[in-house]
């Protein structure tokens, strides 16, 4: 199970010890403030470390730009997903591109 959005809205640190979840996401409108100095990778950088401190991975929403990805890298961000990878697919378009990255 995962907490979207995390940062954002309702979700509290609370929720962190009352689920059994697995990991974080990063919502994507810290992601697409990371542009440099005094921007939001300090907020990624402490939602990343403190996923790890409890044992929990961190997904990056909203990954749109090289940068962006290098940057999660350097932070420690587990996993990415946004339009850098893929457009929104349905089933079939994801199936698709799974299995264009399988090796044999």
């Amino acid at each position: 199970m995962h907490i979207d959005d995390f940062g954002m809205g309702y979700s509290s640190l609370s929720v962190l010890h009352q689920l059994p979840i697995d990991a974080l996401k990063v919502d994507r409108s810290f992601v697409g403030r990371m542009n440099g100095a005094g921007d939001d990778a300090e907020i990624v950088q402490t939602i990343v470390t403190l996923a790890h401190n409890l044992g929990l991975d961190v997904v990056a929403e909203g990954v749109e730009r090289e940068e962006h990805l290098a940057r999660l890298r350097r932070l420690g961000c587990d996993y990415a997903q946004g339009f850098l990878f893929s457009e929104p697919l349905d089933a079939g378009g994801a199936r698709r591109l799974l299995s264009s990255y399988r090796r044999w």
